[in-house]
């Protein structure tokens, strides 16, 4: 039968133009208010988490006025997030996801109140803003797992790869604000501001939490525990498109990122200061941003393992050639790309594994996420600074980008499943 012409031309008008296809897919926003309020709250609150992640770094400096002092927070803070990542996970679940998010939530909300007050009363204790930060990675760690766990629950499967670009963009959105309003606020207010700030944002993922049904874990509910936690470990080590999420993005970290570097390379290469090495530090941030932002396509993606291989690949090759280039324009270019790359990688990474895996296991292994993600990076600063010692700047970007590239594709050989991991039939 013949399509009336006012019936083609209403089609044809109902088509969005291309512009707005390619702008990040808010239907998971429309779609799901449970949905809508999680990501709001969550958005809000990272952006108050990372004025305090710049803070404690910056009043640990000024204390003693030591360096070492900053570095130390790192070394502190990366244990009790490797163990908490891990059986925070088992904890997430055996239990209401919900109920202990919002434990989770309201205990990082004593603890910034906590930081304000120390700040204010002008304690200046070492040991104390060690002590706050040591336990305040212990229940990030935890409520990451558990707020990994709960996603899938919010939207439809289909929609994942839309939530999670979303999810990319209030992130890397509170990664690029975090940092600026912490400085604004301490070089004007104080500490005191920067963490009472911090403190008020989790009033949004608390309400936003709250107003969430009741999340039990679905099928056999494991007792927390290290048991539990091995539970996790055996059922991921034959499952090969589930462990590829995660040495995908080790390989990538470690041997790719090149942020231990860039206080050395500002001065040496672009012959810059402290507001250089910002704009080095920031690049690869605003870079996810904008990908993130014109993310609509992600939905569309069925071959996602493929993606991932491609996206670390740009991710290694955009380092490669940083370590060539001497135009610092196109250096804050190259990083950017990297860093829409690695937003790609993240977006698909997530979706398989929140998708793949079985709801009972999800918390364990989104705390094995969380190790890998706060792990890896720290790993990558030790092997940049390493190679850098001992070869010179240029041999270590350069070197680790290709190294990224060639791992990547030696995974992929090792794995072949990965790169045929088809959206919608998601074998683990």
């Amino acid at each position: 039968m013949t399509q009336a012409p006012s019936e083609a031309a209403e089609d044809v008008t109902a088509r969005p133009p291309v512009w707005r296809r390619w702008l990040a897919d808010t239907t998971p926003l429309r779609e799901s208010q449970d949905y809508r309020r999680w990501w709001a709250g969550y958005s809000i609150s990272f952006t108050g988490t990372q004025l305090t992640q710049f803070a404690i770094p910056v009043q640990a400096y000024f204390l003693p006025k030591s360096s070492l002092a900053v570095g130390l927070v790192g070394l502190i803070v990366i244990g009790p997030l490797i163990f908490m990542g891990l059986v925070g996970g088992s904890i997430a679940d055996a239990v209401d996801r919900r109920r202990l998010t919002l434990v989770t939530s309201s205990c990082l909300f004593a603890l910034s109140i906590l930081l304000a007050a120390q700040a204010a009363l002008h304690l200046d204790r070492l040991w104390l803003l060690y002590l706050i930060a040591a336990v305040q990675a212990m229940f990030g760690a935890t409520d990451s797992a558990a707020r990994g766990a709960i996603l899938p629950r919010l939207v439809r499967r289909e929609l994942m790869p839309s939530a999670n670009a979303l999810g990319q963009l209030g992130f890397n959105a509170g990664l690029s604000l975090g940092p600026l309003l912490g400085g604004l606020l301490i070089g004007t207010l104080g500490f005191a501001w920067a963490y009472g700030l911090d403190a008020l944002s989790f009033l949004a993922v608390l309400y936003s939490v709250w107003r969430l049904p009741p999340m039990p874990p679905e099928g056999d509910i494991a007792k927390p525990g290290f048991r539990s936690v091995a539970e996790g470990l055996r059922y991921l080590g034959p499952r090969k498109n589930l462990l590829m999420t995660f040495l995908v993005d080790i390989n990538a970290m470690v041997f790719g990122m090149p942020r231990a570097l860039f206080p050395a390379i500002g001065v040496t290469w672009f012959h810059g200061g402290a507001g250089t090495v910002g704009l080095l530090a920031s690049a690869p941030s605003i870079g996810a941003l904008l990908g993130a932002a014109t993310s609509g396509w992600a939905k569309h993606i069925r071959r996602q393992g493929l993606a991932v291989l491609v996206s670390v690949i740009v991710w290694g090759g955009s380092i490669a050639l940083f370590g060539i280039n001497r135009v610092l324009w196109i250096g804050l270019v190259l990083l950017a790309v990297a860093g829409a790359a690695d937003m790609v990688s993240a977006i698909f990474r997530n979706t398989i594994l929140q998708v793949a895996t079985p709801d009972a296991l999800r918390g364990r292994l989104q705390g094995v996420f969380i190790v890998v993600v706060t792990g890896g990076p720290r790993l990558g600063d030790f092997e940049a600074g390493a190679v850098a010692n001992a070869f010179g700047l240029v041999t270590s970007v350069v070197s680790g980008g290709l190294a990224c590239i060639a791992g990547v594709v030696l995974l992929a050989a090792r794995y072949p499943s990965f790169a045929g991991y088809d959206a919608r039939e998601p074998v683990p």
